[in-house]
């Protein structure tokens, strides 16, 4: 015995109405659950003064020094899996080349980077003047600053973490070496 027609048409007109009745209740956008961020909580710093051929600052207790030659210097701090390069070079007439390679340096990273927050610092009794630039995304380097004295010396320095650029995952420790860059550059004084 073969079902009527009508039989069919009955079922469609419940089944169609049935599901425009369940998608349209939904209660608002569907949006997939956000992947669990881990909480990462960093000692707080304790800062010495660490002393070299050409200049002086406070080193957290963090970073170990790891001396290149007189001129180059990285701060490494293994748990952060980061280190910040520090370059010395003398001036010699030639301080707005010096300016230039920094900040052109600076925004190579410009391709990846979402901004660069640029904040100038200046110590007219110690003749500390630096500008640290702070990189948002996925750029190699979070943070590149130079200092001068615009007569004599020079400092150039960059932070890189050990692992691929995701901005959302080294951001805590970024931010939590900013304050250290930060504190570098305010206590350096030059030898």
């Amino acid at each position: 015995m073969q079902p009527k027609p009508t039989y069919y048409f009955i079922r469609v007109l419940i089944f169609i109405p049935g599901i425009f009745w369940l998608t349209a209740c939904s209660g608002g956008d569907i949006l997939p659950k956000p992947k669990a961020q881990l909480r990462l909580e960093y000692p707080q710093a304790v800062y010495q003064k660490a002393n070299f051929k050409y200049f002086s600052f406070d080193k957290s207790n963090l970073a170990k020094i790891e001396k290149v030659s007189d001129k180059k210097i990285n701060l490494v701090y293994p748990a952060m899996k980061a280190k910040i390069y520090l370059t010395y070079k003398p001036v010699n007439h030639n301080l707005e080349g010096l300016l230039r390679d920094a900040e052109k340096f600076t925004y190579e990273h410009t391709v990846k980077a979402d901004e660069i927050i640029t904040r100038d610092f200046v110590n007219k009794k110690d003749s500390v003047y630096a500008t640290i630039n702070q990189v948002t995304g996925n750029a190699a380097s979070q943070i590149q600053f130079h200092v001068t004295d615009s007569i004599q010396h020079f400092l150039d320095g960059s932070l890189y973490f050990y692992a691929q650029p995701n901005y959302d995952s080294i951001m805590p420790a970024a931010k939590y070496l900013e304050k250290d860059v930060k504190r570098l550059v305010e206590s350096l004084r030059w030898q």
